[in-house]
Protein backbone atom coordinates (compact mmCIF):
# COMPACT_ATOMS: atom_id res chain seq x y z
CA UNK A 1 0.00 0.00 0.00
CA UNK A 2 3.02 2.22 1.10
CA UNK A 3 4.37 1.41 -2.15
CA UNK A 4 1.64 2.25 -4.52
CA UNK A 5 0.88 5.42 -2.82
CA UNK A 6 4.52 6.29 -3.46
CA UNK A 7 4.00 5.72 -7.03
CA UNK A 8 1.16 7.72 -7.20
CA UNK A 9 3.02 10.62 -5.71
CA UNK A 10 6.32 10.29 -7.52
CA UNK A 11 5.61 12.80 -10.93
CA UNK A 12 2.61 14.30 -9.06
CA UNK A 13 4.07 16.49 -6.17
CA UNK A 14 7.31 18.44 -6.54
CA UNK A 15 8.96 16.78 -3.71
CA UNK A 16 10.94 20.36 -3.19
CA UNK A 17 7.68 21.53 -2.01
CA UNK A 18 5.34 19.26 -1.55
CA UNK A 19 3.06 21.39 -3.93
CA UNK A 20 1.26 20.03 -6.91
CA UNK A 21 4.39 19.37 -9.33
CA UNK A 22 3.85 22.46 -11.92
CA UNK A 23 4.24 20.54 -14.73
CA UNK A 24 0.65 19.22 -14.80
CA UNK A 25 -0.70 23.14 -14.47
CA UNK A 26 1.08 22.93 -17.67
CA UNK A 27 -0.98 19.84 -18.89
CA UNK A 28 -3.73 21.66 -17.85
CA UNK A 29 -2.98 25.11 -19.83
CA UNK A 30 -2.31 22.94 -22.68
CA UNK A 31 -5.72 21.20 -22.73
CA UNK A 32 -7.48 24.51 -23.11
CA UNK A 33 -5.35 25.67 -26.02
CA UNK A 34 -5.45 22.42 -27.76
CA UNK A 35 -9.43 22.75 -27.39
CA UNK A 36 -8.96 26.80 -28.78
CA UNK A 37 -6.66 26.11 -31.60
CA UNK A 38 -7.75 22.38 -32.75
CA UNK A 39 -11.86 23.06 -31.98
CA UNK A 40 -12.50 25.96 -33.82
CA UNK A 41 -11.02 24.98 -37.06
CA UNK A 42 -9.39 22.16 -37.98
CA UNK A 43 -11.99 19.63 -36.55
CA UNK A 44 -14.66 22.32 -37.21
CA UNK A 45 -13.64 23.19 -41.13
CA UNK A 46 -16.17 20.46 -42.56
CA UNK A 47 -18.49 22.81 -41.67
CA UNK A 48 -17.33 25.99 -43.13
CA UNK A 49 -16.52 23.66 -45.74
CA UNK A 50 -20.23 23.10 -46.47
CA UNK A 51 -21.19 27.04 -46.21
CA UNK A 52 -18.34 28.32 -48.00
CA UNK A 53 -19.08 25.78 -51.12
CA UNK A 54 -22.88 27.07 -51.02
CA UNK A 55 -22.00 30.43 -50.71
CA UNK A 56 -19.51 30.79 -53.59
CA UNK A 57 -19.83 27.72 -55.91
CA UNK A 58 -16.27 26.34 -55.39
CA UNK A 59 -15.78 22.85 -56.11
CA UNK A 60 -14.53 20.48 -53.40
CA UNK A 61 -11.25 20.26 -54.99
CA UNK A 62 -11.21 23.58 -54.89
CA UNK A 63 -11.78 23.71 -51.16
CA UNK A 64 -9.82 20.60 -50.40
CA UNK A 65 -6.35 21.73 -52.42
CA UNK A 66 -6.74 24.85 -49.81
CA UNK A 67 -7.08 22.91 -46.50
CA UNK A 68 -4.12 20.69 -48.11
CA UNK A 69 -2.14 23.94 -48.94
CA UNK A 70 -2.21 25.16 -45.29
CA UNK A 71 -0.85 21.74 -44.51
CA UNK A 72 2.16 21.84 -47.12
CA UNK A 73 2.89 25.18 -44.51
CA UNK A 74 2.77 23.55 -41.34
CA UNK A 75 4.62 20.44 -42.49
CA UNK A 76 7.47 22.68 -44.53
CA UNK A 77 7.85 25.39 -41.58
CA UNK A 78 7.87 22.18 -39.31
CA UNK A 79 11.51 22.12 -39.04
CA UNK A 80 12.18 25.56 -38.32
CA UNK A 81 9.63 25.47 -35.60
CA UNK A 82 11.12 22.82 -33.57
CA UNK A 83 14.04 24.61 -33.81
CA UNK A 84 12.71 27.69 -32.26
CA UNK A 85 11.03 25.63 -29.70
CA UNK A 86 14.15 24.19 -28.52
CA UNK A 87 16.07 27.27 -28.88
CA UNK A 88 13.63 29.81 -27.82
CA UNK A 89 11.43 27.97 -25.91
CA UNK A 90 7.42 26.84 -26.29
CA UNK A 91 5.54 30.71 -24.34
CA UNK A 92 7.61 32.77 -27.14
CA UNK A 93 6.62 30.77 -30.10
CA UNK A 94 2.95 29.80 -29.03
CA UNK A 95 2.58 33.63 -28.28
CA UNK A 96 3.44 34.82 -31.83
CA UNK A 97 1.51 31.87 -33.18
CA UNK A 98 -1.64 32.46 -31.43
CA UNK A 99 -1.62 36.39 -32.10
CA UNK A 100 -1.74 35.13 -35.93
CA UNK A 101 -3.94 32.41 -35.28
CA UNK A 102 -6.81 35.10 -33.89
CA UNK A 103 -6.10 37.48 -36.95
CA UNK A 104 -6.40 34.84 -39.49
CA UNK A 105 -9.82 33.85 -37.97
CA UNK A 106 -10.37 37.81 -38.54
CA UNK A 107 -9.79 38.31 -41.89
CA UNK A 108 -11.02 35.13 -42.68
CA UNK A 109 -14.65 36.49 -41.50
CA UNK A 110 -13.74 38.82 -44.54
CA UNK A 111 -13.06 36.70 -47.29
CA UNK A 112 -14.97 36.94 -50.55
CA UNK A 113 -12.37 35.40 -53.34
CA UNK A 114 -10.73 31.87 -53.67
CA UNK A 115 -6.90 33.80 -53.28
CA UNK A 116 -8.22 35.39 -49.76
CA UNK A 117 -9.76 31.86 -48.88
CA UNK A 118 -6.26 30.33 -49.48
CA UNK A 119 -4.10 33.35 -47.89
CA UNK A 120 -6.40 33.93 -44.85
CA UNK A 121 -6.53 29.89 -44.48
CA UNK A 122 -3.14 29.59 -44.24
CA UNK A 123 -2.67 32.04 -41.71
CA UNK A 124 -5.38 30.74 -39.56
CA UNK A 125 -3.68 27.12 -40.27
CA UNK A 126 -0.06 28.47 -39.56
CA UNK A 127 -1.20 30.18 -36.09
CA UNK A 128 -3.04 27.23 -35.00
CA UNK A 129 0.16 25.26 -35.73
CA UNK A 130 2.46 27.34 -34.24
CA UNK A 131 0.59 27.98 -30.45
CA UNK A 132 -1.03 24.46 -30.39
CA UNK A 133 0.17 21.10 -30.86
CA UNK A 134 3.87 21.00 -31.38
CA UNK A 135 4.56 23.34 -29.09
CA UNK A 136 2.67 21.79 -25.59
CA UNK A 137 4.36 18.67 -26.44
CA UNK A 138 7.47 19.56 -26.37
CA UNK A 139 6.65 21.50 -23.18
CA UNK A 140 5.46 18.25 -21.47
CA UNK A 141 8.17 15.78 -23.19
CA UNK A 142 10.83 18.64 -21.07
CA UNK A 143 8.56 18.21 -18.29
CA UNK A 144 8.49 14.49 -17.81
CA UNK A 145 9.98 11.67 -17.71
CA UNK A 146 8.93 8.50 -15.90
CA UNK A 147 5.44 10.37 -16.25
CA UNK A 148 5.80 11.56 -19.67
CA UNK A 149 3.28 8.67 -21.48
CA UNK A 150 0.75 9.66 -18.79
CA UNK A 151 1.21 13.50 -18.78
CA UNK A 152 0.48 13.11 -22.87
CA UNK A 153 -2.23 11.21 -22.82
CA UNK A 154 -3.98 13.65 -20.41
CA UNK A 155 -2.88 16.15 -23.15
CA UNK A 156 -4.46 15.03 -25.58
CA UNK A 157 -7.86 15.18 -23.43
CA UNK A 158 -7.60 18.30 -25.38
CA UNK A 159 -8.27 16.91 -28.62
CA UNK A 160 -11.11 15.59 -27.67
CA UNK A 161 -12.91 18.19 -25.99
CA UNK A 162 -11.87 20.22 -29.25
CA UNK A 163 -14.22 17.80 -30.64
CA UNK A 164 -16.48 18.91 -28.48
CA UNK A 165 -16.09 22.95 -29.67
CA UNK A 166 -15.63 21.66 -32.93
CA UNK A 167 -19.45 20.05 -32.51
CA UNK A 168 -20.59 23.51 -30.97
CA UNK A 169 -18.92 25.40 -34.04
CA UNK A 170 -21.11 23.44 -36.29
CA UNK A 171 -24.34 23.68 -34.29
CA UNK A 172 -23.72 27.50 -33.88
CA UNK A 173 -22.94 27.99 -37.41
CA UNK A 174 -26.28 26.34 -38.20
CA UNK A 175 -27.89 29.47 -36.45
CA UNK A 176 -25.53 32.30 -37.28
CA UNK A 177 -23.63 33.47 -40.55
CA UNK A 178 -20.24 31.64 -40.94
CA UNK A 179 -18.25 35.62 -41.08
CA UNK A 180 -19.69 36.26 -37.26
CA UNK A 181 -18.43 32.70 -36.11
CA UNK A 182 -15.23 33.34 -37.62
CA UNK A 183 -14.91 36.92 -36.15
CA UNK A 184 -15.96 35.49 -32.59
CA UNK A 185 -13.69 32.94 -32.88
CA UNK A 186 -10.69 35.37 -33.45
CA UNK A 187 -11.54 37.51 -31.20
CA UNK A 188 -11.37 34.78 -27.94
CA UNK A 189 -8.08 33.21 -29.22
CA UNK A 190 -6.72 36.78 -28.47
CA UNK A 191 -8.20 37.21 -25.14
CA UNK A 192 -8.04 33.85 -24.14
CA UNK A 193 -5.27 31.86 -25.84
CA UNK A 194 -2.58 34.43 -25.49
CA UNK A 195 -2.74 35.07 -21.87
CA UNK A 196 -2.68 31.39 -21.27
CA UNK A 197 0.04 30.56 -23.14
CA UNK A 198 2.74 33.05 -20.57
CA UNK A 199 1.91 30.08 -18.56
CA UNK A 200 3.58 27.45 -20.34
CA UNK A 201 7.44 27.01 -19.34
CA UNK A 202 9.97 25.29 -21.47
CA UNK A 203 11.63 22.96 -18.69
CA UNK A 204 12.16 22.42 -15.29
CA UNK A 205 15.81 23.32 -15.30
CA UNK A 206 15.48 26.92 -16.04
CA UNK A 207 12.79 27.45 -12.68
CA UNK A 208 15.10 25.35 -10.62
CA UNK A 209 13.11 21.92 -10.76
CA UNK A 210 13.69 18.73 -12.80
CA UNK A 211 11.30 16.72 -14.39
CA UNK A 212 8.52 14.60 -12.35
CA UNK A 213 9.33 17.08 -9.67
CA UNK A 214 11.89 15.02 -8.38
CA UNK A 215 14.36 16.02 -5.70
CA UNK A 216 18.02 17.28 -6.96
CA UNK A 217 20.65 14.64 -6.63
CA UNK A 218 22.83 15.74 -3.56
CA UNK A 219 26.36 16.21 -3.38
CA UNK A 220 26.96 13.64 -0.79
CA UNK A 221 25.75 10.89 -3.44
CA UNK A 222 28.46 9.88 -4.89
CA UNK A 223 28.55 9.76 -9.11
CA UNK A 224 29.14 5.43 -8.49
CA UNK A 225 25.82 5.83 -6.72
CA UNK A 226 23.81 7.38 -9.24
CA UNK A 227 23.31 5.39 -12.19
CA UNK A 228 23.76 8.11 -15.50
CA UNK A 229 20.90 8.33 -17.81
CA UNK A 230 21.49 7.19 -21.31
CA UNK A 231 22.19 10.32 -23.81
CA UNK A 232 19.45 11.31 -25.78
CA UNK A 233 19.25 11.32 -29.66
CA UNK A 234 20.40 14.38 -31.59
CA UNK A 235 18.58 15.50 -34.50
CA UNK A 236 21.34 14.36 -36.80
CA UNK A 237 21.09 11.03 -35.31
CA UNK A 238 17.60 10.22 -34.98
CA UNK A 239 17.15 11.10 -38.58
CA UNK A 240 19.92 7.97 -39.45
CA UNK A 241 17.61 5.90 -37.41
CA UNK A 242 14.88 3.42 -39.39
CA UNK A 243 12.88 3.85 -36.13
CA UNK A 244 12.34 7.95 -37.00
CA UNK A 245 11.30 6.74 -40.43
CA UNK A 246 9.06 4.01 -39.55
CA UNK A 247 7.31 6.21 -37.10
CA UNK A 248 7.06 9.17 -39.06
CA UNK A 249 5.48 7.21 -42.34
CA UNK A 250 2.41 5.51 -40.03
CA UNK A 251 2.11 8.80 -38.41
CA UNK A 252 1.66 10.20 -41.81
CA UNK A 253 -1.04 7.08 -42.53
CA UNK A 254 -3.03 7.82 -39.47
CA UNK A 255 -2.97 11.35 -40.43
CA UNK A 256 -4.69 10.28 -43.97
CA UNK A 257 -8.06 9.18 -42.17
CA UNK A 258 -8.21 11.98 -39.87
CA UNK A 259 -7.46 14.63 -42.43
CA UNK A 260 -10.39 13.10 -44.54
CA UNK A 261 -12.85 13.19 -41.66
CA UNK A 262 -11.61 16.48 -40.71
CA UNK A 263 -12.49 17.91 -44.01
CA UNK A 264 -15.32 15.30 -45.78
CA UNK A 265 -17.14 14.22 -42.96
CA UNK A 266 -19.98 17.17 -42.55
CA UNK A 267 -20.35 17.20 -46.74
CA UNK A 268 -20.62 13.10 -46.97
CA UNK A 269 -23.15 13.31 -44.21
CA UNK A 270 -25.25 16.31 -45.74
CA UNK A 271 -24.81 15.72 -49.19
CA UNK A 272 -24.35 12.14 -49.48
CA UNK A 273 -26.31 10.68 -46.86
CA UNK A 274 -29.30 13.64 -46.50
CA UNK A 275 -28.49 14.55 -43.09
CA UNK A 276 -28.85 18.26 -41.64
CA UNK A 277 -26.32 20.13 -40.43
CA UNK A 278 -27.30 19.88 -37.11
CA UNK A 279 -28.04 15.90 -37.28
CA UNK A 280 -24.53 16.17 -38.87
CA UNK A 281 -23.32 17.67 -35.89
CA UNK A 282 -24.52 15.16 -33.40
CA UNK A 283 -22.20 12.53 -35.16
CA UNK A 284 -19.71 14.96 -35.25
CA UNK A 285 -19.87 15.01 -31.64
CA UNK A 286 -20.02 11.02 -31.07
CA UNK A 287 -16.32 11.50 -32.05
CA UNK A 288 -14.88 13.25 -29.25
CA UNK A 289 -16.66 10.92 -26.83
CA UNK A 290 -15.47 7.96 -27.84
CA UNK A 291 -11.77 9.56 -27.61
CA UNK A 292 -12.19 10.13 -24.35
CA UNK A 293 -12.86 6.15 -23.96
CA UNK A 294 -9.65 5.89 -26.20
CA UNK A 295 -7.56 8.24 -23.60
CA UNK A 296 -8.75 6.16 -20.99
CA UNK A 297 -7.56 3.14 -22.85
CA UNK A 298 -4.38 4.37 -23.55
CA UNK A 299 -3.87 5.35 -19.99
CA UNK A 300 -4.80 1.92 -19.03
CA UNK A 301 -2.26 0.54 -21.84
CA UNK A 302 0.54 2.74 -20.81
CA UNK A 303 1.24 1.51 -17.44
CA UNK A 304 0.77 -1.93 -18.30
CA UNK A 305 1.78 -2.89 -22.40
CA UNK A 306 4.08 -1.98 -24.81
CA UNK A 307 2.60 1.35 -26.60
CA UNK A 308 3.54 -1.15 -30.40
CA UNK A 309 1.10 -3.33 -30.65
CA UNK A 310 -1.98 -1.47 -29.31
CA UNK A 311 -0.68 1.48 -32.36
CA UNK A 312 -0.94 -1.30 -34.31
CA UNK A 313 -4.54 -2.42 -33.55
CA UNK A 314 -5.19 1.35 -33.80
CA UNK A 315 -4.32 1.87 -36.50
CA UNK A 316 -6.24 -0.76 -37.93
CA UNK A 317 -9.60 0.66 -36.09
CA UNK A 318 -8.58 3.69 -38.47
CA UNK A 319 -9.42 1.49 -41.76
CA UNK A 320 -12.36 -0.31 -40.22
CA UNK A 321 -14.11 3.13 -39.05
CA UNK A 322 -13.72 4.72 -42.83
CA UNK A 323 -14.94 1.66 -44.54
CA UNK A 324 -17.92 1.63 -42.27
CA UNK A 325 -18.40 5.30 -43.04
CA UNK A 326 -18.02 4.56 -47.04
CA UNK A 327 -19.99 2.00 -46.89
CA UNK A 328 -22.80 3.28 -44.59
CA UNK A 329 -26.32 1.54 -45.28
CA UNK A 330 -27.55 3.17 -41.75
CA UNK A 331 -27.64 4.97 -38.79
CA UNK A 332 -25.77 2.62 -36.92
CA UNK A 333 -23.20 1.90 -39.24
CA UNK A 334 -22.35 5.50 -38.91
CA UNK A 335 -22.74 5.59 -35.07
CA UNK A 336 -20.32 2.50 -35.00
CA UNK A 337 -17.75 4.75 -37.22
CA UNK A 338 -17.79 7.46 -35.17
CA UNK A 339 -17.21 5.58 -31.58
CA UNK A 340 -14.55 3.59 -33.47
CA UNK A 341 -12.26 6.05 -35.15
CA UNK A 342 -12.64 8.47 -31.88
CA UNK A 343 -11.46 5.03 -29.78
CA UNK A 344 -8.39 4.39 -32.57
CA UNK A 345 -7.75 8.03 -33.02
CA UNK A 346 -7.29 9.25 -28.94
CA UNK A 347 -5.18 5.69 -28.49
CA UNK A 348 -2.69 5.72 -31.41
CA UNK A 349 -2.10 9.97 -30.89
CA UNK A 350 -0.77 10.21 -27.43
CA UNK A 351 0.92 6.73 -27.75
CA UNK A 352 2.95 7.33 -31.17
CA UNK A 353 4.27 10.90 -29.93
CA UNK A 354 5.06 8.98 -26.17
CA UNK A 355 6.78 6.09 -28.19
CA UNK A 356 9.08 9.03 -30.38
CA UNK A 357 9.72 10.42 -27.31
CA UNK A 358 10.95 7.57 -25.32
CA UNK A 359 13.06 6.10 -28.59
CA UNK A 360 15.05 9.53 -29.16
CA UNK A 361 14.55 11.39 -25.83
CA UNK A 362 13.77 14.99 -24.68
CA UNK A 363 17.08 17.37 -25.54
CA UNK A 364 15.76 17.78 -29.18
CA UNK A 365 12.38 16.77 -29.58
CA UNK A 366 11.34 19.77 -31.00
CA UNK A 367 13.79 19.82 -34.01
CA UNK A 368 13.12 15.90 -34.76
CA UNK A 369 9.05 16.20 -34.08
CA UNK A 370 9.66 18.99 -36.40
CA UNK A 371 11.58 16.85 -39.71
CA UNK A 372 8.72 14.29 -38.77
CA UNK A 373 6.02 16.66 -39.43
CA UNK A 374 7.84 16.67 -43.39
CA UNK A 375 6.57 13.04 -43.68
CA UNK A 376 3.55 13.57 -41.54
CA UNK A 377 2.37 16.22 -43.80
CA UNK A 378 2.22 14.17 -46.95
CA UNK A 379 -0.50 12.36 -45.10
CA UNK A 380 -2.36 15.50 -44.18
CA UNK A 381 -2.44 16.38 -48.08
CA UNK A 382 -2.99 13.62 -49.32
CA UNK A 383 -5.77 12.14 -47.40
CA UNK A 384 -8.40 15.53 -47.86
CA UNK A 385 -7.32 16.21 -51.95
CA UNK A 386 -7.61 12.07 -52.53
CA UNK A 387 -11.31 12.26 -51.03
CA UNK A 388 -11.92 15.62 -52.38
CA UNK A 389 -10.85 14.46 -55.77
CA UNK A 390 -12.71 11.10 -55.75
CA UNK A 391 -16.09 12.93 -54.57
CA UNK A 392 -15.93 15.45 -57.92
CA UNK A 393 -15.19 12.94 -60.19
CA UNK A 394 -17.66 9.64 -58.89
CA UNK A 395 -20.50 12.07 -57.55
CA UNK A 396 -19.69 10.54 -54.41
CA UNK A 397 -16.46 9.66 -51.23
CA UNK A 398 -16.60 5.69 -51.65
CA UNK A 399 -14.14 5.56 -53.71
CA UNK A 400 -12.00 7.73 -51.81
CA UNK A 401 -12.81 6.48 -48.90
CA UNK A 402 -12.02 2.74 -49.44
CA UNK A 403 -8.95 4.12 -51.02
CA UNK A 404 -7.51 5.77 -47.70
CA UNK A 405 -8.50 2.70 -45.66
CA UNK A 406 -6.43 0.50 -47.16
CA UNK A 407 -3.62 3.00 -46.92
CA UNK A 408 -4.22 3.16 -43.39
CA UNK A 409 -4.44 -0.70 -43.04
CA UNK A 410 -0.89 -0.89 -44.92
CA UNK A 411 0.25 2.09 -42.66
CA UNK A 412 -0.03 0.14 -39.49
CA UNK A 413 3.11 -2.00 -40.77
CA UNK A 414 5.26 0.87 -40.42
CA UNK A 415 4.74 0.71 -36.53
CA UNK A 416 5.10 -2.89 -36.66
CA UNK A 417 8.80 -2.47 -37.96
CA UNK A 418 9.06 0.81 -35.28
CA UNK A 419 11.48 -1.12 -32.54
CA UNK A 420 13.31 1.04 -30.19
CA UNK A 421 16.82 1.98 -31.89
CA UNK A 422 20.15 1.88 -30.05
CA UNK A 423 21.15 4.83 -27.81
CA UNK A 424 23.91 6.76 -28.71
CA UNK A 425 27.14 6.20 -27.19
CA UNK A 426 27.82 8.97 -24.65
CA UNK A 427 31.25 10.89 -25.57
CA UNK A 428 33.73 9.93 -22.17
CA UNK A 429 33.87 13.01 -19.73
CA UNK A 430 37.16 14.78 -19.76
CA UNK A 431 39.51 14.55 -16.68
CA UNK A 432 39.00 16.44 -13.88
CA UNK A 433 40.91 19.92 -13.59
CA UNK A 434 44.54 18.65 -11.97
CA UNK A 435 44.23 15.33 -12.60
CA UNK A 436 47.49 13.68 -14.30
CA UNK A 437 46.74 11.43 -17.60
CA UNK A 438 49.79 9.48 -18.46
CA UNK A 439 50.64 10.29 -21.76
CA UNK A 440 51.23 7.62 -24.49
CA UNK A 441 55.51 7.29 -24.85
CA UNK A 442 57.02 8.54 -27.76
CA UNK A 443 58.96 6.84 -30.05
Amino acid sequence: MIGTLRALRAGTIDQSTGRLFYGWRIVAVGIVLLVLTQGLVNQAFGAYFVLLQSDFGWSKTMLSFGYAFSRVESGVLGPFQGWLLDRYGPRRVMTVGLVIYGIGFIAFSRISTPLAFFATFAMVSVGANFGGFMALQVAVVNWFDEKRSMALILLSVGLSLAGFAAAGVIFTLDYFHWRAVSMMSGVLVLLVGVPLAQLVRHRPEDVGMLPDGRLPVTAELHSSDVLPSPPDFTTRQALRTSAFWYLSFGHAAGVLVVGAIMVHLIPHLTEGLGYSLSRASFVAFLIPIAMLAGRLIAAFVVERYDNRPVVVAAMFGHAGALLLLAYAQAMWMVIAFALILGASWATRGPLTQAMRADYFGRSSFGTIMGFSSLIIMIGSIAGPIIAGISADRTGDYRFGFTLLAVLAGIGSVFFALARPPARPIAAPAPPPPGSSVEAPLRR
